[in-house]
């Protein structure tokens, strides 16, 4: 699918921006699944002043979705209409230590690199970031956390662009942190974060760190092309159990598999489509829920458009289901 050009079609007067405009951008090469269609519009800022700049021209009417590091992302097929944003490690990765125990943090520095930027300065309380598949501006949004710790435990405050182009701060406290949730304002593009740390050895926060990534070598399929877990664990179980105990482990649906090792997670086997994808995952959600009446909540982000003639309707629906175990 290829989009209009949007800064011609709006008569966009961008001669003073100073970032990365493409037009009709594939997104597949940013994804960890490889898959989806083009972004009609992608922006790549320069720093936090150019994406306010850019975002107070442009129309209110126009769609602005900011994407990270593409891990926990699933693109549909028929891409995605209006402004993609992405921050690169150019303008927004910088990690800077401020006083004793805090660190200033771009949000497109990878969660892991945080974990390693803390063990280097002394700082405990993010080895647990290096379990996770992601970048700093998602974990701010959606609370990232992995054995047992979340960032809610350890963010002070983050400055993010509003769709208007207004920078603005936020403490901890405004985004009311929860399981894998947060109130965020939906239309804020958060930028960078201050984080507290606690004074430790460098030695025993490696050791934390290989425990978790030892751990996350074993557990997952860390070298597939997967977006991480696919599922929120519901309250008093955890997704993948319930998965199991659907036969749902080693599912497949085209080029699309929930994984043998890890059936929380789905690969791209090589050919899948963000269709295949798609359709795996609500036919999963589908079998849990008649299986043990949980209805499992994506944790993946699923956006764009379905390709003319496709839908894919949440759990289905029960002629959807039938079909797709017939194909199956």
């Amino acid at each position: 699918m290829t989009f209009p050009d949007l800064v011609a079609e709006r008569g966009l007067d961008v001669s003073g921006i100073r970032g990365k405009l493409t037009a009709n951008q594939p997104l597949s090469a940013v994804t960890w699944f490889r898959v989806g269609g083009p972004a009609q519009l992608l922006f790549q800022p320069a720093d936090t002043e150019d994406l306010a700049n850019f975002m107070a021209l442009l129309p209110e009417d126009v769609p602005v979705l900011p994407i990270g590091l593409g891990s926990n992302l699933l693109v549909r097929d028929g891409g995605i209409p209006g402004v993609v944003v992405r921050l690169t490690g150019r303008g927004f990765g910088g990690v800077n230590r401020e006083g004793e125990s805090r660190l200033r943090v771009g949000a497109a520095v990878p969660d892991k690199r945080l974990a390693e930027e803390a063990a280097m300065a002394g700082l405990g309380g993010f080895a647990f970031y290096a379990g996770i598949p992601g970048g700093i501006g998602g974990a701010l949004r959606m609370n990232a956390g992995a054995h047992g710790g979340e960032t809610r435990d350890v963010m002070v405050e983050l400055t993010g662009v509003t769709r208007q182009g207004e920078v603005v701060r936020l403490s901890n406290a405004d985004l009311d942190y929860r399981y894998r949730h947060s109130d965020a304002p939906a239309d804020t593009i958060f930028t960078e974060a201050v984080f507290q740390g606690e004074p430790k050895a460098e030695a025993d926060i490696r050791a934390e760190m290989q425990a978790v990534t030892e751990h996350r070598e074993k557990a997952q399929p860390i070298r597939e092309k997967t977006g991480g877990s696919t599922f929120k664990n519901p309250p008093g179980t955890s997704a993948w159990k319930e998965v199991d105990a659907a036969g749902c482990r080693g599912l497949q649906i085209g080029g699309a598999r929930m994984s043998d090792m890890h059936c929380n997670f789905m690969i791209n086997t090589g050919d899948a489509t963000a269709e295949d994808l798609e359709r795996l995952g609500e036919t999963v959600r589908a079998r849990v829920l008649a299986h043990s009446g949980i209805a499992l909540e994506w944790e993946i982000r699923r956006l764009g458009l379905f390709p003319q003639g496709v839908e894919i309707r949440p759990f289905l629906g029960e002629r959807a289901e039938q079909e797709t175990m017939a194909d199956g």
